[in-house]
């Protein structure tokens, strides 16, 4: 495992035996106080080899949930006050967040990583392997290649975001993760097991959304030193130099996504996320922010299709009504994204919109250790790609497939300058040994085209 410390650029360092910490309790009471912002171990420690916390069984949960499939509907989430609700880099990190900010400037880009579906029901293996990978890239000859932040993409916890699994899904696969992890939440976050009372994202909201609250350890951390999120909600803009994140709730279902009313459909919700998109898209624009913009939702817009157009391929499909509500915030402020990230999906899916002469990636990372899910059936032949997808337009637009990989787990390494983005795909395969990307794509900020990726000298 690579070694890491408090610093930017880890030093090697001895890996010591991994011994499990207390059991966390079963709900959130008696967070601890700290001083601040704590990230990773003190001293890195080996992958354990098994849960603290034994996975029950969820089959009789969703034998319950398959007969009810057809009835089950969005749930409301806690609408936050501001239009806006915003959470700088800066502040997560506390204290050093200045300075760490100031070296970001200096190096004239920000590195991070970006990761979805992670938690696993019956054992740390997968997630732990790809956390190692991830790891390792903080271990860097170039200092301004060492990532700030982790971005998740949602389920970050199986199967009902219980608080009992924090330890074995979050804290622990990440205990030795020197930056702050950031999220919006699944759908497996925000369900709810049937025949229980627990609040829809409540173990959630209380390890990542603790806005206003002094920094603090709950008890899910068994102990580990990671301090709570202070998101601000379940959505929000994330600030950091050269980018601005804004991540949306797409809800509790499996399919579709939802992050509004849709005009009436679910009157029980509300359209705050809309005015929450518009006002984050307006203010790109006043500001005139030249950094990029990049829209962060569980569901993705778009899953593949087959190339003979009979649906969607894998276990999973797209959410165009959510995609309609994106654009229509966009339409309205002027302002559009460079990359739209997304989970869900169990693999990975990179596709390009190309709209009123807008190239824009969207790309899907939903296997970062949970389950992975192929595109085609036992005895079916591969989707080759690129493979254009009609079915997937909406309006004047044109989808393409560009690239997928559903044999592997993996995440994202994201690259931001003032002229243009990043992003790589990493699989796990690859080993901590191989800093070369199997799938990438770059895109101006300024022409919002898609571009070969200049090196900064």
């Amino acid at each position: 495992m690579s070694s890491k410390q408090s610093g930017r650029v880890p030093a090697p360092g001895p890996v010591k035996k991994h011994a499990p910490t207390v059991p966390p309790p079963t709900d959130n009471s008696g967070p601890t106080p700290t001083g601040g912002a704590q990230f990773a171990e003190p001293a890195p420690t080996q992958d354990p080899a098994k849960f603290v916390v034994k996975h029950g069984s969820d089959a009789a949960a969703y034998k319950i949930l398959d007969s009810e499939k057809s009835t089950l509907k969005p749930r409301p989430f806690p609408v936050v006050a501001q239009a806006e609700p915003t959470l700088s880099l800066a502040d997560a990190i506390g204290q050093r967040g200045p300075d760490v900010l100031s070296a970001i400037q200096r190096a004239g880009q920000i590195v991070f990583h970006a990761i979805g579906d992670t938690g696993n029901t019956t054992g740390p293996k997968d997630e732990e392997l790809v956390a190692d990978k991830m790891v390792s890239d903080f271990t860097e000859t170039d200092p301004t290649a060492v990532p700030s932040f982790c971005l998740h993409l949602g389920d970050v916890i199986y199967s009902f975001g219980e608080a009992q699994y924090y330890y074995d899904q979050f804290y622990d696969p990440y205990r030795n993760y020197p930056a702050p992890i950031f999220a919006v939440p699944g759908n497996h976050d925000g369900m709810v097991a049937p025949n229980t009372s627990t609040p829809t994202l409540a173990a959630f909201l209380e390890n990542f959304c603790t806005a206003g609250q002094p920094f603090h350890k709950t008890p899910e951390s068994g102990g580990l030193s990671r301090t709570a999120g202070i998101q601000p909600g379940v959505y929000f803009t994330l600030e950091a130099p050269f980018v601005r994140i804004l991540g949306l709730y797409s809800n509790c279902l499996e399919d579709p996504g939802v992050i509004s009313t849709q005009g009436g459909t679910y009157p029980y919700l509300t359209d705050a996320q809309l005015t929450f998109l518009q006002a984050a898209l307006k203010r790109v624009k006043a500001e005139q922010f030249v950094g990029a913009v990049v829209i962060a939702v569980h569901h993705p817009p778009y899953v593949a299709q087959t190339q003979i157009g009979a649906g969607s391929a894998g276990k999973h499909g797209g959410s165009p009504l959510m995609l309609k509500d994106i654009d229509a915030a966009c339409a309205a402020t002027g302002v559009w994204p460079h990359a739209v990230l997304s989970g869900h999906a169990h693999n990975y899916q990179r596709f390009t919109r190309i709209q009123d002469s807008r190239q824009t990636p969207f790309l899907v990372t939903g296997n970062g250790g949970h389950g992975l899910s192929q595109l085609t059936h036992k005895g079916s032949l591969a989707i080759r790609v690129p493979v254009d997808q009609p079915g997937l337009s909406q309006g004047q637009d044109k989808v393409t497939f560009e690239n997928y990989d559903d044999q592997d787990f993996g995440y994202l390494r994201v690259l931001a300058d003032s002229k243009q983005l990043r992003i790589e795909y990493h699989p796990q395969s690859d080993g901590e040994a191989a800093k070369t990307p199997d799938d990438s794509v770059t895109v101006d900020l300024a022409t919002h085209q898609l571009i070969h990726y200049q090196a900064q000298s």
